[in-house]
């Protein structure tokens, strides 16, 4: 499964791209800010927080899962790599040329957090962007191992997917959460329509990145 120095960088990236999304505020926690202040207390933003982090987890679950239950990964974990880079920077590549944002989330009441946070996570591709990630964590180096390993492989995955997801959430919610607190707290909601910047190009040009990083070291 790789070596440690190797293994390490892995698990960093995933932390480090739970991170990005914490501060994203297209992830949501603007959304606490605004919770918190209309109810007028400090422990409704932590509520509002963790609905924002169950859905970010369902999402993140919702990719990684069906990738951990293929036997065929054994065999055809390269072509399985390139393809799952390529497809993220094909997500990337699509919101590069189409800068809108889905418009069913203006649907979804900020009530439902939860529900939002899944939907926002899947629209931004927030999930594909660990897919590379994570396939270099579950990656079999080994192949003459074939079919003999097959089951505890799958069994494997599974722990490392929702371990992933998890961390990968924990990330994401303690950073914007930070954020979400000081904006509360300090700065108020006037600040994020003054000082905030977009970051919707950088998230796209991420995504390619990553997904080339996925194909480079598949190939």
């Amino acid at each position: 499964m790789g070596d440690a120095p190797t293994m390490v960088a892995l698990w960093w990236a995933v932390v480090a791209s739970g991170v990005y999304h914490g501060v994203n505020p297209g992830m949501g926690w603007p959304l606490t800010v605004s919770a918190a202040l209309m109810e007028g207390r400090r422990s409704a933003l932590a509520a509002a927080l963790a609905m924002l982090a169950l859905g970010h987890f369902l999402a993140m679950s919702a990719i990684l899962l069906p990738f951990s239950a293929m036997i065929a990964l054994v065999e055809w974990q390269r072509e399985i790599r390139i393809a799952a880079g390529g497809l993220v920077m094909a997500i990337g590549a699509y919101l590069l040329i189409n800068r809108r944002h889905p418009r069913f989330l203006a649907r979804v009441k900020p009530s439902r957090l939860a529900l939002w946070s899944f939907l926002a996570a899947m629209a931004h591709g927030a999930g594909f962007m660990l897919l590379p990630i994570y396939l270099g964590l579950c990656g079999v180096q080994e192949a003459d191992i074939g079919h003999r390993a097959a089951a505890d492989l799958m069994a494997d995955s599974v722990d490392t997917a929702l371990t992933v997801a998890a961390i990968h959430t924990a990330a994401m919610s303690v950073s914007g959460g930070v954020l979400a607190t000081v904006v509360y707290a300090w700065l108020g909601l006037r600040f994020l329509s003054k000082a905030w910047f977009n970051i919707d190009v950088l998230w796209a040009l991420s995504l390619v990145l990553v997904g080339g990083i996925g194909v480079w070291a598949a190939l």
